[in-house]
């Protein structure tokens, strides 16, 4: 019986030259900086094992997440990560990548890939509550995600609401209820 490939290629399982080679022969296609084989339909999974290069102590958040749970068609040029305050994560620097302290609830965090990431409905509270502009980009993925996943305003409100000071909550409230209305 012949192994099987695992679903997400990097080059700590081949070469990067065979993983270019394979995907120029039709064999493998791009997932974010990795490769996964054609025979696999790209899923968060995916995407998510994606970013094994990351530390696995820190959580996709914001738009990563969102492009992880498929809003976003297109990976961020900047990932963006959180690290728990207890968790207290060296925070690296890098051009590819963000990192921020912050509370998180634990049905805040899925883990997909052994790779934790902010849930969707915690991704849409963060975008709203941290994105300088909240524009066209922004209403998209809160829209996609509140329609793949199946929540709306009340639960968003939910989420806003469970701290009493939350930064940002009020300008949260009113970019969501115009996407969400």
């Amino acid at each position: 019986m012949t192994p099987r490939l695992p679903p997400v290629l990097s080059p700590a399982d081949l070469p990067l030259a065979e993983l270019l080679a394979a995907r120029l022969d039709g064999e493998l296609f791009g997932v974010g900086t990795a490769f996964a084989p054609v025979d696999e339909l790209e899923r968060p999974l995916h995407r998510a094992a994606s970013l094994a290069g990351a530390n696995p102590r820190l959580i996709a958040e914001q738009r990563t997440a969102a492009w992880i749970w498929g809003a976003l068609a297109e990976p961020p040029a900047r990932h963006e990560f959180c690290s728990t305050l207890t968790e207290r994560v060296a925070h690296p620097t890098s051009r590819w990548l963000t990192v921020r302290e912050v509370v998180l609830d634990v049905d805040d965090i899925a883990t997909l890939a052994d790779r934790q990431v902010t849930t969707p409905l915690r991704t849409c509270a963060d975008l709203a509550r941290f994105s300088t502009t909240f524009g066209e980009q922004e209403r998209s993925i809160v829209h996609t995600l509140a329609s793949a996943h199946g929540f709306g305003m009340p639960e968003l409100r939910s989420v806003l609401d469970r701290r009493r000071n939350l930064p940002h909550k009020a300008l949260a409230a009113d970019r969501l209820g115009t996407c969400l209305s």
